[in-house]
């Protein structure tokens, strides 16, 4: 993959920015957004439970639900508040760094983060969410060696 993919990047990072400032405080990491975050961990429990035909585990703060048939979670697995929904193959600890960042950002928005995440695109290489949850650590960007001298 080629590195022109970092200028949209930091465009969809500033562009975020700016809608966060436009959104009323009394929303973002309030009780009301609490109230999301567990209304969200609620929805993705219950979704789990139903189609979870795996492991469920407590890995780094999340609720990982595995087994699940692929049309119940999007891309390779799904972060819904406290829980991140999965497939067969047992989630990496980069995986897990990088939906932990999301249930934070759930904790952050809350209700608004569906529409937000929907607002910001698919493409993980533009889409805000991804970035600031680390695309490396997502598996949308080929892991950067670190060359030693």
């Amino acid at each position: 993959m080629s590195g022109d993919w970092r200028p949209a990047a930091d465009r969809a990072l500033a562009r975020g920015r700016r809608l966060d400032r436009l959104i009323p405080a009394f929303l973002l990491r309030s009780p009301v957004s609490r109230l999301g975050y567990w209304w969200g961990t609620l929805v993705g429990f219950t979704w789990g439970l139903i189609w979870s035909t795996g492991t469920i585990e407590r890995r780094l703060g999340l609720w990982v639900f595995r087994g699940m048939p692929s049309w119940t979670f999007g891309r390779g697995g799904t972060c819904v508040g406290g829980c991140y929904l999965t497939g067969d193959v047992h989630p990496s600890e980069r995986i897990l760094r990088h939906e932990a960042v999301h249930k934070q950002q759930w904790l952050r928005y809350g209700f608004l983060l569906p529409f937000l995440y929907l607002l910001a695109g698919r493409d993980p290489l533009r889409n805000r969410f991804e970035i600031e949850a680390g695309l490396e650590d997502g598996g949308y960007l080929p892991r950067q060696r670190v060359s030693r001298p």
